[in-house]
């Protein structure tokens, strides 16, 4: 049970919601299924991370979003920017609202005490419930490699909504987690974090997110336009693509790599640490890397400074570890 309050939670509603959030966002918005849920990218004019989001289609034209905290501020003034003419009523709703996540290989089986619809969710589909006058929504989304939910509720009843799931759990069948686990949880996942493997000079196809930026948006018929950043994005992809990537490393040793360490090719510093840790699952160091796509193949043998000391890395596959 993490309690990721913190993140930032915004509502768009009204005739341009959808047509601006495919404006601001790289993935297409527009075409999402009522109750779907869809990981995407705020992106800058030169094709960099202003942010990872979770974007919640609620209807026609009502949405909602999640946000990272550092950077709730940051995008309420970029939307701002980027409104125009467009008419739709945005909220920003980080305080009003709580927001816990519960995630294991096992919760499906604990939710199935509350309810009979939450554990027949498919990934990334909500559904929105009420207790008593309080709205609450269940997601099945999580940011831990692992199955789970995440549940955005009214601050008011997040206490006693807490409190009731743990009293009525058997001893050790839930256990309270903070954010340190859930960080190396997403680290053994092949997760990125902002700040980290993305930020605003860090674009989603270094990143190794292609999969979250639709390159052709405003090219199907029916589509307006684009998304910030777009042109930038598209030269990038063209010809061999990025000339730095996110790979994996495990190694040798069993001191954690830091963010920012310098990764070399022999005498050669082809990148740098972005995210490390001693794996608690895999009882070993890993670590998240942007390096040369030249020394980027998996199995190649590089080294880490680790400051007063150096260990060799080999180049693994992300994820770390999957779920089974």
């Amino acid at each position: 049970l993490f309690d990721v309050s913190h993140m930032g939670r915004f509502t768009f509603k009204g005739r341009d919601a959808a047509k601006f959030l495919d404006r601001v966002c790289t993935r297409r918005i527009g075409s999402m299924q009522e109750r779907q849920v869809r990981y995407s990218l705020v992106c800058n004019e030169q094709g960099g991370c202003r942010d990872d989001v979770l974007v919640y289609r609620h209807g026609e034209s009502d949405f909602s979003m999640v946000c990272n905290a550092a950077n709730r501020e940051k995008l309420i003034e970029h939307f701002a920017e980027c409104k125009g003419d467009m008419v739709y009523r945005f909220a920003d709703v980080t305080e009003k609202t709580a927001m816990v996540a519960l995630q294991g290989p096992k919760v499906m089986d604990v939710l199935a005490g509350f309810s009979r619809e939450i554990p027949t969710l498919k990934r990334y589909r909500f559904t929105e419930k009420s207790l008593f006058i309080a709205k609450f929504m269940v997601s099945r989304t999580g940011y831990t490699g692992e199955d789970g939910v995440e549940v955005i509720l009214p601050s008011a009843m997040a206490g006693k909504a807490v409190e009731m799931i743990l009293k009525n759990m058997d001893e050790g069948e839930i256990t309270p987690c903070g954010l340190g686990a859930r960080d190396s949880l997403r680290l053994e996942a092949g997760m990125a974090l902002y700040g980290h493997e993305i930020d605003e000079n860090i674009d989603p196809l270094t990143a190794g997110l292609h999969f979250a930026v639709a390159l052709d948006k405003g090219e199907k018929e029916g589509e307006e336009g684009g998304f910030i950043g777009q042109a930038a994005l598209q030269e990038i992809a063209s010809g061999d693509g990025p000339p730095r990537t996110l790979v994996g490393l495990r190694l040798s040793g069993r001191r954690a790599a830091r963010q920012g360490m310098s990764v070399l090719d022999g005498e050669t510093t082809v990148g740098s640490v972005t995210s490390g840790c001693l794996s608690p699952t895999l009882d070993a160091s890993i670590a998240m890397a942007i390096v040369d796509r030249g020394a980027s193949e998996e199995g190649r043998t590089l080294t880490v400074d680790l400051g007063r000391a150096t260990d060799e890395a080999e180049i693994v596959p992300l994820p770390f570890y999957t779920s089974s």
